[in-house]
């Protein structure tokens, strides 16, 4: 009984402690602000040389693969022109085209940005330094 009693005690000490809420109960209160001055998980960056990488010579499998996709997409390949082909280094393995909820890897790619014109269309891919070429469209895969 008297540890029933002692630990009521305490309990009405420390409710008795806490920081008093005084609102009123006719007016709704604002909720928390939920914004946070910290980055998303997982965003990733534009490249490094968005604007400002180095002509490069494009590899000729580069050019068979953007006529592959083009090609898939039913885009005529006959009139393709290569419009810039530049060496850039991209944050992260997203290439600079991230799709939304995909965690990618967390370091440099070196790869390259290469924007043709099809039908007055214009398609830019990023490659990074393996694997097929990726069609960016505002910022993310088509």
């Amino acid at each position: 009984m008297r540890v029933v009693a002692k630990l009521m005690a305490v309990g009405l000490i420390l409710i008795s402690c806490g920081d008093p809420v005084l609102t009123d109960a006719t007016e709704p209160s604002e909720p928390a602000s939920t914004t946070s001055g910290t980055r998303p998980a997982f965003e990733t960056m534009p490249p490094l040389t968005t604007l400002g990488g180095v002509p490069g010579d494009l590899p000729a499998s580069h050019w068979e693969a953007i006529l592959a996709d083009l090609s898939s997409r039913e885009v005529a390949t006959n009139g393709v022109a290569l419009i810039e082909a530049l060496e850039v280094t991209w944050n992260d393995g997203a290439l600079g085209c991230p799709q939304p909820g995909v965690a990618y890897t967390q370091a440099l790619v070196d790869g390259m940005k290469v924007t043709v014109e099809a039908d007055g269309t214009r398609y830019t891919y990023h490659f990074g330094a393996n694997g097929p070429p990726i069609l960016c469209v505002k910022g993310r895969p088509a």
